[in-house]
């Protein structure tokens, strides 16, 4: 059971490091201003939260076969099938729901961050963020 749980982690690691490369490239886009990128960084990870959220719940009625999991899974190391639905569900809905926390997190951070922005424009404080370069 715990190779299914080191194997779980890395697939959804993976997983979340690409949805995380895809945030990161948008809060560059929006750098010229901070407020706008953290916003939006925490928007779109808080929708990340939400996918995982999903998927935590689809992984008790995912075919264990049809999983990720599965395909990774040395033969030696695959649990006898009467019991591998059960086990795959498990260790799946598990760190979803333990990458879903993190993300929510993460998300509420970076709407901290943006809220800071968010005073410091209010108080009057310089502008954070790349400015465009004059020509």
């Amino acid at each position: 059971m715990e190779h299914m749980r080191h194997i779980a982690y890395d697939t959804v690691l993976r997983a979340c490091g690409f949805g995380a490369l895809a945030i990161f490239c948008v809060m560059i886009g929006l750098s010229f201003d901070g407020r706008a990128a953290f916003q939006a960084g925490g928007m779109l990870t808080m929708i990340m939260t939400l996918i995982l959220l999903f998927k935590a719940r689809e992984a008790r009625t995912k075919p264990y076969r049809r999983t990720e999991l599965w395909l990774y899974l040395p033969k030696e190391h695959r649990p006898p099938e009467q019991y591998a639905q059960w086990a795959s569900a498990t260790v799946l809905r598990e760190t979803y729901l333990t990458f879903a926390r993190w993300t929510a997190a993460i998300a509420i951070a970076m709407w901290v961050v943006a809220l800071v922005f968010r005073l410091a424009e209010f108080f009057g404080l310089p502008q954070l963020g790349l400015k465009p370069l004059d020509s």
